[in-house]
């Protein structure tokens, strides 16, 4: 005679089989992968003004500017003023600008990216992609 225990210990080395999908990417839609690509364009974007104003904060309060710039002028004379070119509107500006247009290419390229694999998966088929439930 076999025990309750026993039972349940053959019971749970059984593992029930694992169903298995396999699944094919063939089209993906233009519009939702440029409102994706402008989102994450515009978390780029705070991150590198964010970025920028943080560098800039680091290396003014350590004296790294004032020190490069009596650098330069011992080098070119003392005629140039690197401070005023490094100043913090400058910096946050160029900052700004530099967002603006990784913006706009960043959701341009989402936007090609898309209407190229679109276009591919006329020859290749599309992506094969399989989940399994464990």
């Amino acid at each position: 005679m076999s025990s309750v225990a026993d039972k349940l210990a053959r019971k749970s080395n059984r593992r029930p089989p694992a169903k298995q999908v396999r699944l094919r990417l063939v089209y993906i839609d233009f519009w939702s992968t440029v409102k994706l690509s402008f989102l994450v364009a515009i978390c780029l974007a705070i991150v590198n003004i964010v970025a920028s104003f943080l560098v800039w904060t680091v290396l003014n309060s350590t004296g790294i500017f004032d020190l490069v710039n009596n650098l330069v002028q011992d080098v070119a004379g003392s005629g140039t003023d690197l401070t005023a070119f490094l100043s913090l509107g400058n910096v946050m500006g160029f900052a700004v600008v530099g967002s603006l247009i990784n913006l706009v290419v960043t959701t341009v390229l989402g936007a090609v990216i898309a209407v190229l694999y679109n276009l591919s998966v006329r020859i290749t088929g599309g992506l094969l992609v399989g989940f399994t439930n464990n």
